[in-house]
C-alpha cells in the first residue's frame, strides 16, 4: 500500500504514475535533479508546436509534467532503440530527445535519425573533463574506464566503454578488470563492490547533492512517520502513463546500447533548442 521511494522527487513521481493506488513517500522533499529541473511541461508544449509533427522521447529523469507531454519514454540504455522506433512509428526522420544535451549527442553518434535535443545537463557528469581521463591513464596505466552516456561527448570518446549503470554493471561483473574507473556518480561503486571483491575502484567521480539528501535516519522518519507524500494529479498520471508504458512495452534491445561506438563515428550534428 506504501512505497516509500529512496531516490529523487522524478522517481517517487515515477513510481506515482506507475503505481497510482498506491501511497508513494520521499524521505526528503528536496531531493532533486538537475536533469528534471532544466525542462518543464510549458517547454514541451512550446517545443512541440514548433517541431509539430515529430515524436518526442524524454528521458526518465523528468517531472511527470514533462512525462504527460511525452510521446514516449526512455532510458539511456534503451534510448537508441526507442529513438528508431519512435521514428519509424512517426515515419519522420528526426526525433526530438530531452533533456539532456549530452545523452541526445551520444545517441546521435549511433543512429541515422537526426536529434533534436535540449540543453539539460545532469550535473555529476558535466563536470568530468579530457583531463580527468589523461590524468586517470597517466596514474593507473591498466586501469579500464568506464563512462556514463550522461557525460560529455569526449569522454565517451576517451573511454575503453560506456553504457547506461546496468551495462557497466554487466561489463564489469562479466570481466572482472583488476582496476575500474568510473566516470560517473560515486554512489555506483559502493553498490557493486560486494559482488566483485576483487575489483579495484580508483577514483575519479563526482556525488550527485540530491541522492546525498536520503539517508537512513530519513527513510525511517518517513517510514514512522509517513511523511511527504508525493501526489501526481490524476489527469496528468494518465498521460504520462501512456509514455512511460509505451516504453515498457518495447522489447529490450538485443545488446543495450554500447555508447563507446562514438570514437567509430564522425561527429553528428545536433539541433539545440
Amino acid at each position: 500500500k506504501v512505497i516509500v521511494q529512496a531516490g529523487v522527487h522524478f522517481m517517487a513521481e515515477t513510481s506515482k504514475i506507475l503505481s497510482p493506488d498506491k501511497t508513494v513517500l520521499i524521505p526528503d522533499l528536496k531531493a532533486g535533479c538537475s536533469l528534471a529541473e532544466a525542462i518543464t511541461g510549458a517547454d514541451v508544449r512550446l517545443i512541440k508546436q514548433r517541431y509539430p509533427g515529430l515524436p518526442v522521447v524524454t528521458y526518465v529523469n523528468t517531472t511527470a509534467d514533462v512525462k504527460a507531454e511525452t510521446d514516449i519514454c526512455c532510458t539511456s540504455a534503451n534510448a537508441v532503440q526507442v529513438v528508431e522506433w519512435a521514428a519509424k512509428e512517426w515515419g519522420v526522420d528526426r526525433v526530438i530527445l530531452i533533456p539532456d544535451e549530452f545523452l541526445a549527442r551520444n545517441v546521435a553518434a549511433q543512429t541515422d535519425i537526426g536529434i533534436i535535443a535540449w540543453k539539460g545537463r545532469c550535473i555529476v557528469h558535466e563536470r568530468f573533463t579530457a583531463s580527468d581521463i589523461a590524468e586517470m591513464r597517466e596514474a593507473y596505466p591498466g586501469a579500464e574506464i568506464l563512462a556514463h552516456p550522461e557525460c560529455p561527448e569526449e569522454i565517451l570518446a576517451a573511454s575503453d566503454f560506456a553504457g547506461s549503470t546496468a551495462a557497466m554493471t554487466d561489463y564489469i561483473t562479466a570481466r572482472k578488470p583488476k582496476q575500474v574507473v568510473l566516470i560517473t556518480e560515486c554512489s555506483m561503486a559502493s553498490n557493486i563492490k560486494g559482488d566483485v571483491p576483487e575489483v579495484n575502484f580508483i577514483g575519479p567521480c563526482n556525488m550527485c547533492p540530491y541522492m546525498k539528501r536520503i539517508t537512513l535516519e530519513n527513510i525511517r522518519d518517513c517510514l514512522r512517520d509517513m511523511t511527504f507524500e508525493v501526489t501526481v494529479p490524476e489527469d496528468m498520471i494518465e498521460r504520462a502513463q501512456m509514455a512511460v508504458q509505451r516504453m515498457i512495452d518495447l522489447p529490450p534491445p538485443a545488446i543495450p546500447a554500447r555508447y563507446d561506438l562514438v570514437k567509430a563515428r564522425h561527429h553528428v550534428a545536433v539541433e539545440l533548442i
